[in-house]
């Protein structure tokens, strides 16, 4: 089944005006209806968590109700009701789309896929041997745009990762890439080589729900320039920045009112039918390359006149607590 990779995420929430704020902050763009979108058209979606047209809450704190796959075509979407009909209730909703509910109570969704193509260059660097920059073109700028590219995976803790990733695999087509031994399986679709669009983490049952989504960026100065920004407009950075292992993506996440993380990613690795999965324990070690810590900017003369702080060469100097 051509399932290329989530479209969409819908959320009831209990301040929906609090939440678009804080998607449009994060680099969404507002495009009406509650839909809050990338650059290709994936989204985040919002609604009041009372409002009947949603599915059921999942029934614990988790804020999200619905998963919205994009499939390549017509063909694929109907290979997916016709294999989901086999054992449970697939409904097919006005605009054609389908939902059905997974092994774990999840609502999901599936749809011809709405993604815009992206003709975007990627973020150019220059190395000995290898440059890529051209020549008097820099690479800083302050003012640059660092939008979010596309609807990149989402997280879900789940009671019985064993058996929610058999759903995904033996129904859905999906493939394991990689494990981390005591959470869960990294897992992703035959439509995309991106090495995951969908993480399960084993937990205990009254955590079920949504972990953490992210959009990939144009590359790490883009994680970190959005990142950044993110900070300075008084959102609290929950992990990161740094570099994953599994998967390579740079990342950097943030708490938010969805009753989820947040997260920028770029630069995530590409897998093919060819590529052997690993597995490895759980661990700190395991799961990033190496973790920075977000800091005020400072000199090394000191912090800016009149920001307080420190003395020049204290240490900690321009530290955040």
């Amino acid at each position: 089944m051509n399932i290329i990779g989530p479209d969409a995420l819908v959320f009831g929430v209990d301040d929906v005006a609090g939440c678009a704020l804080y998607l449009t902050d994060y680099g969404l763009t507002h495009a009406g209806d509650g839909r809050f979108e990338a650059l290709d058209g994936t989204a985040i979606v919002l609604a009041h968590k009372d409002d009947p047209a949603l599915p059921a809450s999942l029934g614990t704190a988790s804020m999200l109700r619905k998963t919205i796959y994009g499939v390549a075509d017509q063909q694929a979407l109907d290979a997916v009701a016709t294999e989901l009909a086999r054992d449970r209730g697939v409904r097919t909703l006005p605009d054609g789309s389908i939902e059905a509910v997974d092994d774990m109570g999840f609502v999901l969704g599936f749809q011809v896929t709405v993604r815009r193509p992206l003709d975007l260059p990627a973020e150019a660097v220059n190395a000995p041997g290898a440059p890529n920059r051209p020549v008097n073109h820099t690479a800083v700028d302050e003012n640059a745009p660092a939008k979010p590219r596309t609807l990149s995976h989402v997280v879900y803790f789940v009671p019985d990762a064993a058996k929610a990733e058999a759903f995904y695999v033996e129904r859905l087509g999906f493939a394991c890439t990689d494990r981390l031994l005591g959470a869960g399986p990294f897992l992703k679709p035959a439509g995309t080589d991106d090495h995951h669009t969908l993480f399960l983490i084993q937990t205990p049952p009254f955590m079920k729900g949504c972990e953490h989504f992210t959009f990939h960026m144009g590359g790490p100065t883009e994680v970190l320039q959005a990142g950044t920004r993110f900070v300075n407009k008084g959102y609290q950075s929950f992990w990161g920045p740094g570099r994953h292992k599994m998967g390579s993506n740079w990342f950097w996440y943030f708490n938010s009112p969805l009753g989820c993380h947040v997260e920028y990613d770029a630069d995530m690795d590409l897998h093919d039918d060819r590529w052997t999965a690993r597995a490895i324990p759980m661990s700190a070690d395991a799961s990033q390359l190496f973790l920075f810590q977000q800091r005020d900017k400072w000199a090394p003369g000191g912090p800016p006149p009149g920001a307080g702080g420190p003395p020049p060469g204290a240490a900690g100097a321009g530290e955040r607590h």
